[in-house]
């Protein structure tokens, strides 16, 4: 079993989200948006370390996912995203977490099927993947579907090892 702590990272907001996954099953732990306070830079960036150690002390994941930056239109938004990408990983750095990285599209692309869905569309598949009773809001919908595209992602790799290792019923010639 595997619980994986995915992140959206964000400067002012940071969604999270924690599931477990049993085989090909995926299961809802908790998730929310970090509201970050603090008027510097450097005071948002400590207020994220210890917002996700927190997260980490509390949710005890195996596994770490989170977003990779992609540059749009503003080089100053994708640096401050790079800072606080940085801040969470830092999180986890010092607690024997293997930290995996995503792009918004490979993210899409596992939990829609296509890489370029927008928003709401990734909050209802996450919804629909994850039985939850409502949509989650924007942030915790990105952090579920990052968690999740590594699910996918670990899963297939651990089948497809356990296809050529011979340990499944299956063989592969």
């Amino acid at each position: 079993m595997n619980r994986i702590l995915g992140i959206d990272p964000g400067s002012r907001t940071t969604g999270y989200g924690v599931i477990e996954m049993m085989g090909n099953e995926f299961r809802y732990i908790e998730s929310g948006a970090l509201r970050i306070r603090g008027e510097t830079l450097p005071e948002r960036l400590h207020a994220i370390f210890d917002s996700v150690s927190e997260v980490l002390d509390r949710c005890q994941p195996t596994d770490f996912a989170i977003e990779n930056v992609f540059m749009h239109r503003n080089a100053d938004s994708a640096l401050k995203l790079g800072q606080a990408r940085g801040a969470a990983i830092c999180s986890v750095a010092n607690r024997d977490i293997k930290v995996y990285e995503y792009t918004p599209a490979e993210i899409k692309q596992s939990v829609v099927g296509k890489g370029n869905a927008a928003k709401p569309q990734v909050q209802m598949m996450v919804r629909a993947l994850l039985n939850l009773k409502t949509n989650p809001q924007a942030d915790e919908a990105d952090a579920l579907a990052c968690a999740i595209c590594h699910g996918n992602r670990a899963g297939g790799m651990e089948r497809l090892g356990s296809l050529v290792s011979g340990r499944s019923g299956g063989r592969w010639r």
